[in-house]
């Protein structure tokens, strides 16, 4: 239903209400409880029901103002017997000695009232089920103007977010919470960035809208750009009901880390062997970019004092180390350094020795604090010689990059906890570095699992800075996080609370209590505790009551023993023409030949 404000008088009057005439209602505004403008109670008719997270709307005219519409969301219904006084009384109903009449009363939680004029819903007003234009107002869809489907709904009509609260116009970032294994987090990510590229919602900034993927566990993510031999016929029609394509990614970019103790720089992976590219830092790179906090990447007390001597360490090796050779080696002091073990050893010289730790370590800095520091520092030999290192013969591939393909993925699960936090702390660094350089005008939104790893709640750590750097700043960047986790209660509260997405599946009966859920009404906590795999509750900020919905099974695969075949032999999403213009490429697609980006002469752009 829609309402118009007309007339000199400046009265509301109702729109096409009449269409919502031909609904058959599903029961009246209760009168034995209490109504309010934000919560109110509908008694079913006999033959009737509701369900939770059905949408329904009932109008009251009010006195000079006119038809007011009243839409919500069912977060509650309860049954009982209406005439019965004891527990055993409902054998005697049954067996027709005792009269009573079962009744069924609905929750409403009102999500939207149109006029604004907050009165509450008048017992025995009917009430109906939302459809069609009713349902889009109820659920401000109609306020959307650019919107993305994440899903179908509990009355099999699809779901959708406002791009603003995700791209950065109005707010930005999404945060999924639930059980490992069971609350499909990433699967729902990657539906959302799927739904994103190609809904048409970005138009021609899809060709520079990038996604950086970052999978810690196993390789399952290396074969997003192959389709799901598992998708029938029933799956891929849930896609077309939300207008997307069942297909895979098709600009995907793969990066692993190369094989420890190998010398030919091949990636470390199992189930795929081509397509994948090997990365590394080289020591003259690590020198340079001053990447040694990055080893220390684990949260720590701020009072560690340990952390001045890493900072003047790093000053040391990046004004000291000269470039030797064409593979990243570096000379300091006249002595070549090649492996990550060499630069360990030359660090470890200078701070223990007594005329050259004053210039390493800090004037002031005591034999202790340098021990920590050399502890630490020895304890990361094995989780990153093979990520740092001078010894392999250098490759235009080896640096991670989201300049030459929609979505990048970039494969950690063979390293250890504390490389992975190295290469995730190093890897965002560098591309918001490169944003801050390019300036607005382009997305690029980072998904990271286990987001409480990585930005604990207590402690700090250079990785924790750089993700909050990105929650508080990076919507004026065009950077948009992605953070999966088991428990929101363990992230850092500024994260959490600077997106503006909020998804929940499956969540333990523990964390479902606690604060960082209080936008889950009471309900839909119980319900989290019981959700199935493909289900979630989905919150934006237009909306005051979470969503439930269920998103499709994925049309690319999700391990190696679901793979359809090879991708097609192009590296670039499906190219399309937009109608009428044979050529062009159709919005939310990037082109085969590269001078189709240019502008053509014809197009009416607008001057903004």
């Amino acid at each position: 239903m829609t309402v118009e404000v007309g007339g000199s008088n400046g009265r509301r009057t109702a729109g096409p209400a009449r269409e919502a005439a031909a609904v058959a209602p599903v029961g009246r505004v209760l009168g034995t409880e209490e109504n309010t403008p934000l919560l109110f109670h509908v008694a079913l008719l006999e033959g009737s029901y509701l369900q939770l997270d059905d949408v329904v709307v009932t109008v009251r005219a009010v006195p000079g103002v006119g038809p007011v519409m009243t839409a919500g969301i069912v977060t509650q219904v309860r049954a009982r017997h209406e005439g019965a006084s004891f527990g055993s009384d409902v054998f005697l109903i049954a067996d027709g000695v005792l009269p009573a009449q079962v009744q069924e009363i609905a929750e409403i939680t009102t999500t939207r009232v149109e006029p604004e004029v907050y009165v509450p819903p008048l017992p025995g007003e009917q009430v109906r089920r939302a459809t069609g234009d009713e349902r889009a107002t109820a659920l401000y869809f109609d306020m959307m103007d650019k919107r993305i489907p994440v899903g179908i709904g509990r009355d099999g009509n699809p779901i959708y977010i406002n791009l603003e609260f995700l791209d950065g116009t109005r707010g930005a970032h999404v945060s999924i919470s639930g059980i490992s294994g069971v609350a499909t987090k990433t699967s729902f990510a990657l539906f959302l960035l799927h739904s994103i590229f190609r809904c048409g919602v970005l138009g021609r900034a899809a060709v520079n809208t990038k996604a950086l993927v970052f999978s810690v566990k196993g390789e399952d993510l290396l074969f997003l750009d192959h389709a799901n031999s598992r998708l029938d016929e029933d799956k891929r029609a849930a896609y077309g009901r939300l207008d997307l394509p069942a297909e895979p990614f098709r600009s995907v970019g793969f990066f692993a880390p190369p094989l420890p103790d190998d010398i030919s720089g091949q990636p470390n992976v199992a189930s795929r062997k081509t397509g994948v590219a090997a990365f590394w830092w080289t020591i003259q790179e690590f020198c340079a970019g001053e990447l040694l906090p990055y080893v220390f990447a684990d949260a720590e007390d701020d009072r560690n004092q340990y952390t001045i001597v890493v900072h003047q360490v790093a000053l040391r090796l990046r004004t000291d180390a000269v470039p030797a050779g064409a593979d990243g080696a570096v000379s300091i002091d006249g002595q070549l350094v090649r492996t990550y073990s060499e630069l360990v050893d030359l660090i470890v010289d200078r701070l223990t020795d007594e005329e050259t730790r004053r210039d390493w370590a800090g004037p002031v800095t005591g034999a202790g604090t340098v021990n920590a520091f050399v502890r630490r520092l020895r304890s990361s030999l094995r989780s990153l010689r093979s990520l740092i290192r001078a010894d392999l013969a250098d490759s235009p591939r080896r640096k991670v990059s989201t300049v030459d393909q929609q979505v990048t993925v970039v494969d950690l699960h063979n390293l250890p906890e504390r490389a992975q936090r190295f290469v995730v702390g190093v890897v965002l660094a560098a591309e918001t570095r490169r944003k801050e350089e390019a300036g607005p005008g382009s997305l690029l939104f980072t998904m990271i699992d286990e987001l409480n790893k990585y930005a604990p709640r207590e402690g700090a750590s250079p990785i924790k800075e750089v993700l909050l750097d990105i929650a508080e700043r990076g919507r004026s960047l065009g950077i948009i996080l992605i953070g999966a986790q088991q428990t929101a209660s363990e992230v850092e509260r500024r994260i959490i609370a600077n997106s503006s997405i909020k998804v929940v599946g499956r969540l333990d009966s523990a964390e479902a209590g606690r604060p960082e859920y209080g936008f889950l009404p009471p309900g839909q906590r119980a319900r989290a505790t019981l959700a199935k795999p493909g289900t979630m509750f989905v919150s934006q900020p237009e909306i005051p009551v979470p969503l439930a919905v269920e998103f499709p099974f994925p049309a690319w695969a999700t391990r190696h023993s679901e793979t359809a075949g090879p991708p097609p032999e192009t590296t670039g999403p499906p190219s399309g023409s937009v109608p009428g213009q044979p050529g062009k490429p159709a919005p939310g697609t990037i082109p085969r030949n590269p001078f189709d980006l240019l502008p053509n002469p014809s197009d009416e752009v607008p001057p903004f």
